[in-house]
């Protein structure tokens, strides 16, 4: 598995909004009964680039929720936002989930599923058009979508690199 550089972030001094994304109920079978327990799967975000997700479990579904919560924090990356939109196509995968991220212009909206509908929103994208190819699996898909943010690339960024103009960059 190739690392990937992803521009991580500090959780203070944020004001984080939180989206459960799933919840699951697992049971476990003992002599005495059965003995549920619960996770959730919690993307946070500031709506301005920065969005993290988390897993916490628990006996009891609010506490998984916040232990998810207390994790995404810890997991916050810094993800470009060009015009309300990515800045380039990107496709991305994790264990059988794929997905898919293209630029979109201003006023289409956030088209995307579930799980990577709550990702976008919470880093702040608000054009943005997706396609989740393969494993529907909530937590597959919301980690194919940060490796897909987390690798995307920022056009200043891509001019310095080059060598050229910034107007080059988007024309070819």
């Amino acid at each position: 598995m190739s690392t990937v550089n992803f521009n991580k972030v500090k959780a203070s001094e944020l004001e984080l909004k939180d989206k459960v994304v799933a919840i699951n109920r697992v049971v476990k079978t003992t002599k005495g009964g059965r003995a549920f327990s619960f996770s959730a799967l919690v993307v946070v975000g500031d709506g301005n680039g920065i969005v993290g997700h988390g897993l916490g479990k628990a006996k009891e579904v609010q506490e998984a929720i916040t232990k998810g919560i207390e994790d995404a924090k810890k997991n916050l990356i810094k993800v470009p936002i060009f015009k309300g939109t990515i800045p380039h196509d990107q496709l991305s995968k994790d264990g059988a989930a794929k997905v898919m991220i293209k630029p979109a212009t201003p006023g289409t909206g956030v088209i995307a599923g579930g799980s990577m509908r709550a990702v976008l929103e919470a880093a702040g994208y608000t054009d943005v058009l997706t396609k989740s190819l393969g494993s529907a699996n909530p937590h597959n898909v919301v980690k194919a979508t940060f490796k897909a943010l987390g690798t995307l690339r920022e056009p200043v960024s891509v001019a310095k690199v080059r060598n050229i103009g910034l107007k080059k960059v988007f024309n070819g």
